[in-house]
């Protein structure tokens, strides 16, 4: 992995692609946690929200191949 990907002669950060990966896949999970009720044993639903999104972030990054 270099780091970077090509779009189209665009080259864009592989973080960033995974970090937009990572906002979609968390706002589904916390769409379905908010369905379920979870969020009433929740203290603080924003922090709760961020430590998902670091958590999904991080599982997306170390899927990512290592070159």
């Amino acid at each position: 992995m270099t780091g970077h990907l090509n779009v189209y002669g665009v080259y864009v950060p592989v973080l960033l692609v995974a970090m937009l990966a990572a906002y979609g896949a968390k706002s589904v999970i916390a769409a379905v946690l908010r369905r379920l009720g979870f969020y009433r044993w929740v203290w603080h639903p924003p922090l709760f929200n961020l430590a998902l999104y670091i958590l999904v972030l991080g599982a997306l990054f170390n899927l990512v191949p290592r070159m």
